[in-house]
């Protein structure tokens, strides 16, 4: 309690100005982490594989219209759907295997950005809070040692001992800013992992069963030709 008590003292001091600044990073820092939260955990699930399944057993039977369509209808929900859809109908539409492939990593780039995005803000607040706190106790000494110089001898202790409490404050509150944001940046950084790996290999089995079991219009000419 007294801790606490001290760090509220820390922002009605002299130097009050590096704790709001902390205060700021921590704002920010909690509501990336609840916003990233959400979307990693609450919203995406490691299930891409799983989903392919059945649009590659559409594909197997040679039904790209079905496969296209189911793809389409977990689009709204899944990335997996997006990323499919566009490879379907670059299969459809007679593109050939390169053009398969650029689309669907066209949109795998985008989807595994999304998966990332602001994620990297987390180590850098967490940098920022514990720097700011650092050079809020900094410049707090430097007023306490300024202050004491016309002190009375009998005062000095106490008024540098006051001081150097307050300047420190910022530094704890630096890093108590800075160790659930470290921890947090790790806990999302590997959920996105996660979450990219499980719909890469998703799309490349679809790429492969589209492969696999698409021919290009040229070659169903020869076909029909022998």
């Amino acid at each position: 309690m007294e801790f606490l008590m001290s760090l509220g003292r820390g922002f009605t001091s002299g130097d009050a100005i590096w704790m709001w600044a902390i205060l700021a990073a921590q704002i920010v820092s909690v509501a990336i982490i609840v916003e990233r939260s959400m979307a990693l955990f609450g919203k995406r699930k490691i299930n891409q594989k799983e989903l392919s399944k059945a649009i590659a057993e559409d594909i197997r039977s040679g039904d790209l219209n079905k496969a296209l369509r189911r793809s389409m209808q977990i689009s709204a929900t899944e990335p997996l759907g997006v990323v499919a859809s566009a490879g379907i109908q670059a299969a459809i539409d007679m593109g050939g295997k390169e053009e398969i492939q650029l689309k669907m990593d066209e949109i795998l780039l985008e989807e595994n950005s999304r998966v990332e995005k602001r994620i990297g803000f987390l180590a850098m607040f967490a940098n920022v809070a514990t720097l700011l706190g650092l050079l809020g106790t900094i410049t707090g000494l430097i007023h306490s040692f300024a202050g004491i110089a016309n002190a009375n001898p009998v005062e000095k202790a106490s008024i540098l001992s006051a001081g150097i409490s307050l300047a420190m404050n910022t530094t704890a509150y630096g890093l108590i800013v800075a160790v659930p944001a470290l921890i947090m940046y790790a806990v999302l950084q590997n959920r996105a992992t996660r979450l990219s790996e499980d719909l890469n290999k998703a799309a490349l089995n679809l790429f492969i069963q589209l492969g696999y079991h698409y021919a290009p219009v040229s070659d169903k000419k020869e076909r029909q030709l022998v």
